[in-house]
C-alpha cells in the first residue's frame, strides 16, 4: 500500500523514522491518517529531516520502496491547483452534477409518460380502425 510520509529523527533510538501522513485508498483517493503512526527506517538509513516521501509498504508493514514526493506534489499542484480546483469548487460541481442528474431523471420520467400516452392513443386508433372495418363489412355499401 502507498503512503505519504514525513522523515523524522527519533532521538531516543538515534535513527530516522517515517511518520505516515496519508494512505492511498484508490487511484485518486487518499485518506488522512489521524493518529501518529511511525515506521523506523533502520540504522544507517539517513534522509533529510521533514522530507516528504512516498513509501510503499508490504502487507506485513515492510518498506518495499521509498521515493521523494517532490515530483508527486508538483504534479498535484500543476494538475489541480493551477486551474483553481478547490474543495469548494468540487463541492459546487458535485451539486451541479446532482441537479443535472435529477433534471435528467425528471425528463426521462416525462418522456416515459408521454411514450405510454402515445402508445395508448395508438391502440385506441387501431381499435377504432378495426371497429370501422367491422361496421363497413357488416353494412356493405350498395353499388350503383
Amino acid at each position: 500500500m502507498l503512503y505519504l510520509a514525513q522523515v523524522r529523527k527519533n532521538d531516543f533510538l538515534d535513527q530516522h523514522q517515517l511518520r505516515l501522513l496519508a494512505r492511498q485508498e484508490a487511484d485518486n483517493l487518499w485518506a488522512i491518517i489521524p493518529e501518529e503512526a511511525f515506521i523506523l527506517l533502520g540504522k544507517g538509513k539517513i534522509m533529510s529531516e521533514n522530507l516528504l516521501v512516498l513509501v510503499e509498504l508490504s502487507p506485513t508493514g515492510d518498506i518495499e520502496r521509498i521515493e521523494d514526493a517532490t515530483n508527486w506534489v508538483l504534479y498535484l499542484v500543476q494538475s489541480y491547483l493551477t486551474i483553481g480546483i478547490t474543495p469548494e469548487f468540487l463541492q459546487h460541481e458535485a451539486e451541479r452534477a446532482e441537479h443535472w442528474r435529477q433534471s435528467l431523471t425528471l425528463q426521462n420520467q416525462d418522456l416515459a409518460r408521454r411514450s405510454l400516452e402515445l402508445e395508448a392513443r395508438r391502440e385506441q386508433i387501431q381499435a377504432l380502425e378495426e371497429s370501422l372495418k367491422r361496421e363497413k363489412n357488416a353494412y356493405p355499401q350498395e353499388e350503383s
